[in-house]
């Protein structure tokens, strides 16, 4: 996993407050990428009269973002060599996927 993550095997760990606040920001980003695609943009955006299909164009930004802070998290965790990086990585990779799957739905609506 450290190969895969490009975490040196001989590197000293890093601190773990930090790792903590960067797992607090891609789930914070993670969870607002799924309220904005289930709830906001299919139910509150077409009640109040704005234009369908903005969905896209908010969803795809915002997930990237939230998959670049989970590969972040992730890394940090083993960089921490803290002592449940492999229960985070699997947190990360199931939340990761949710992400990912949404990112593709929205554009495969934008080009479609």
């Amino acid at each position: 996993m450290r190969r895969v993550l490009r975490v040196p095997d001989d590197q000293a760990p890093i601190d773990e407050s930090e790792t903590h606040r960067i797992f607090s920001a891609s789930i914070f980003l993670s969870a607002l990428r799924c309220l904005l695609s289930y709830i906001v943009l299919p139910v509150v955006l077409p009640a109040i009269g704005v234009a369908r299909g903005v969905g896209p164009a908010i969803g795809i930004p915002v997930g990237l973002l939230a998959l670049t802070f989970d590969y972040l998290g992730i890394r940090r965790f083993w960089m921490a060599d803290h002592r449940q990086r492999w229960a985070f990585t699997a947190l990360y990779g199931v939340v990761g996927a949710m992400v990912l799957t949404l990112v593709i739905v929205d554009f495969v609506d934008l080009i479609g």
